[in-house]
């Protein structure tokens, strides 16, 4: 039977939670970590395609958005994509790197998952499944009422995640749980996420879903060189994921449909041809994206009938093409929840909430939110990893 009063009770058995679940049970603290779901880490075995895109080589503060960009430092530097490696190499899980430093499974997600579990029972740490957290309370040490009984402990670390999937349990409960304790948040918001066009541009557009892109997509002085994918509803693709962590409402982005070439180079040494401005770039890009994005020019002519002043409009139109879209597809859709705990809340050393001692917050519930590719992954990692040094 299980004990009802430990040191430390962890709530959420993602990926944050159970990290910090394992270095706590490294220093004999007695920990109990309480999940909701049927099964530790749903979030980590839909990951990445199924294979969990467990960290990136290249991490360091510039990946991060907050509204303090310092306060993820101390955490990173603690324990590291280097650090999360060996662990990964001691359990024998084969990975790859696959492009710009991410690093995913060879096989399944399960494999991190099952390796987080293995780290947990090592430790002597305590899971309890399908177990819904009713009210928290403090006095001398904290109550926990649960549907599985009550529980009480020195320390509460709520690593419940943000709003996004919430398909897979995604909740505000550990809003709920920071504004009872005068926590300040903010304003959660859709993060990694795809980006929705209006009833006019759909209507021009929608015939290109499916198609992809390579492109430079800027906005708010921030770039991404990745690909941008149509969908019946909008924009996706790495490059939309990651601007959209920057965008905001009436914000249009400007997209570089040549990322690889100088378009003025290419047109000017075309302007003598007979051959049609279409047919020129369709050599570059889609076909049919070429034909719908051509529709939209008053140029449909050979080009040596192409005057300068048409020519370095067309370059301009090319090389930063803009378009407003007119909002996302929400936490549904998003990867993660951008803002979350105000860090001036928080200790950037132990993540300890700075008003109520012996309650901690770490994770995507933290206002600290990654790039798409491991990013998040290793904030996770490195905050559970803060915490569980000091719960």
């Amino acid at each position: 039977m299980i004990e009802t009063i430990f040191d430390s009770i962890i709530i959420g058995g993602g990926a944050a939670g159970l990290m910090c679940a394992i270095e706590a049970g490294k220093r004999g603290r007695t920990v109990l970590v309480i999940e909701h779901n049927e099964q530790i880490g749903k979030k980590i075995l839909i990951s990445g395609g199924g294979r969990c895109n467990f960290t990136n080589r290249n991490v360091s503060s510039e990946n991060f958005i907050s509204a303090n960009p310092h306060f993820c430092k101390s955490a990173l530097a603690r324990f590291t994509p280097n650090d999360f490696l060996r662990l990964v190499e001691n359990h024998n899980i084969a990975y790859h790197e696959k492009k710009l430093g991410q690093l995913f499974c060879n096989t399944s997600a399960k494999r991190i998952a099952e390796m987080l579990l293995k780290e947990c029972n090592t430790f002597n740490v305590n899971i309890l499944l399908n177990c819904e957290v009713e009210h928290i309370s403090k006095s001398i040490s904290f109550s926990v009422e649960t549907n599985l009984g009550l529980f009480e402990s020195e320390t509460v670390v709520i690593a419940s995640g943000g709003l996004s999937i919430p398909k897979i349990g995604a909740s505000n409960f550990g809003y709920t749980i920071a504004k009872q304790f005068n926590v300040n948040i903010i304003e959660p918001k859709p993060a990694l996420v795809p980006l929705l066009f209006s009833q006019e541009q759909m209507k021009t557009y929608n015939l290109l879903s499916g198609i992809s892109l390579d492109a430079i997509v800027t906005c708010n002085e921030q770039s991404f060189r990745e690909h941008i994918l149509f969908t019946h509803r909008g924009l996706s693709g790495p490059a939309i994921l990651q601007i959209s962590s920057y965008w905001k409402n009436g914000d249009a982005l400007s997209i570089n449909l040549f990322p690889n070439e100088h378009i003025e180079d290419i047109l000017w040494l075309n302007q003598q041809s007979k051959i049609s401005l279409a047919t020129l770039l369709a050599q570059y890009l889609p076909k049919r994206f070429i034909e719908i994005w051509c529709k939209q020019l008053p140029l449909s002519k050979p080009m040596y009938q192409l005057n300068e002043k048409e020519l370095k409009m067309l370059s301009s139109f090319l090389s930063s093409w803009n378009i407003t879209p007119v909002g996302t597809e929400g936490f549904e859709k998003a990867e993660v929840t951008r803002g979350g705990i105000d860090t001036n809340e928080l200790s950037s050393k132990t993540m300890e909430a700075k008003k109520m001692r012996g309650l901690f917050f770490i994770g995507e519930i933290v206002d600290v939110t990654g790039w798409l590719g491991g990013y998040n992954f290793q904030w996770a990692w490195s905050s559970g990893f803060a915490a569980g040094h000091y719960v």
